[in-house]
């Protein structure tokens, strides 16, 4: 067996349609993930992250290229890897005349768990997921937001060594997604690989082990935290807190060609690419126009890596 959770090597997948040119979803795309990683795909919009999963999950077959997970080619033995995996993808995949529990118990049998320990896990996954006032209600009668849950839901009353989530935490308030997160740490740290995709990039911060940031269907970088960190040397996060707004700060600091800004109530957050020197003076000068409540700098966030690498 594999040493490696998955392995991909040129991978290529070109979407064919009558009438229009063929458009390269994925265009020579090669990594590994080890075993036990939580690993992020990241990208904008049309990326090629949720294609690449679909290869991956055996949903699509690439134009050319392999993939395999675990050592099984997603091709050639595309039932094994099914039997090696949980997938959440955008699209629904919960069966909507079934209720919720049923929904959970139904996918831990075609996993072939036993009835009482699936009764058991279910117990545990309904309270994580806040779902035991639904229980009973079928899936179609339920919200978006909740039907999202159950989907997410079902990957925990499964014991398979590979998940895969695209954009998990759509429709979950910011209890449940902390809740989520921590439960997803605490099943990588038992051997479980997890490969996910989102457009919150604050959540692969704090999740990803290792993280690929594509564009066009090709690799743009990759590496951890500390090493994407590292492409973006310079670029500075500050946060300033003030008793009351200066008059026309907006402009002022649109004059120095921010990353970003933002200003909410009393606080204004930008990042900027300058020497270290430099943002200190500025962070000073800013704090002579008005009084100074709270302020933070910081290096340079994924959110900053992202954008600078997508110009």
């Amino acid at each position: 067996m594999s040493g490696f959770a998955l392995q991909v090597e040129n991978l290529v997948k070109v979407y064919e349609s009558r009438g229009r040119a063929p458009v390269r979803a994925v265009d020579g795309l090669s990594f590994e993930v080890k075993r036990g990683q939580i690993f992020g795909l990241l990208g904008p919009n049309g990326a090629g992250k949720t294609t690449t999963l679909k290869v991956l999950n055996t949903l699509i077959r690439p134009t050319s290229g392999r993939a395999s997970v675990l050592g099984y080619d997603v091709v050639a033995q595309p039932l094994e890897v099914r039997r090696r995996i949980s997938v959440v993808i955008q699209e629904s995949a919960a069966e909507l005349f079934l209720s919720t529990l049923d929904n959970l118990l139904t996918f831990a049998r075609f996993h072939s768990v036993p009835v009482a320990e699936a009764n058991r896990r279910a117990e545990k996954v309904m309270d994580l997921f806040h779902l035991r006032e639904e229980a009973a209600r079928k899936v179609q009668d339920l919200s978006g937001g909740f039907r999202r849950r159950v989907q997410v839901a079902k990957v925990f009353m499964v014991n398979t060594p590979i998940v895969f989530m695209d954009e998990f935490s759509t429709g979950m308030d910011p209890i449940l997604k902390r809740a989520v997160m921590n439960y997803l740490r605490e099943e990588a740290a038992r051997g479980r690989t997890i490969v996910l995709t989102t457009q919150i990039l604050s959540e692969a911060e704090e999740l990803c082990d290792d993280i690929l940031i594509m564009n066009k269907g090709k690799q743009v970088a990759r590496g951890d935290l500390h090493a994407l960190k590292l492409l973006s040397e310079g670029v500075y996060d500050v946060s300033l807190t003030f008793e009351k707004l200066p008059a026309a700060i907006e402009q002022h600091l649109a004059a120095l060609a921010p990353r970003r800004m933002r200003v909410t109530g009393n606080t204004v957050e930008f990042s900027v690419k300058a020497d270290e020197a430099r943002v200190l003076a500025l962070v000073a000068e800013l704090a002579t126009r008005e009084r100074v409540l709270r302020v933070e700098v910081s290096g340079a966030s994924l959110e900053d890596i992202f954008v600078e690498l997508m110009k």
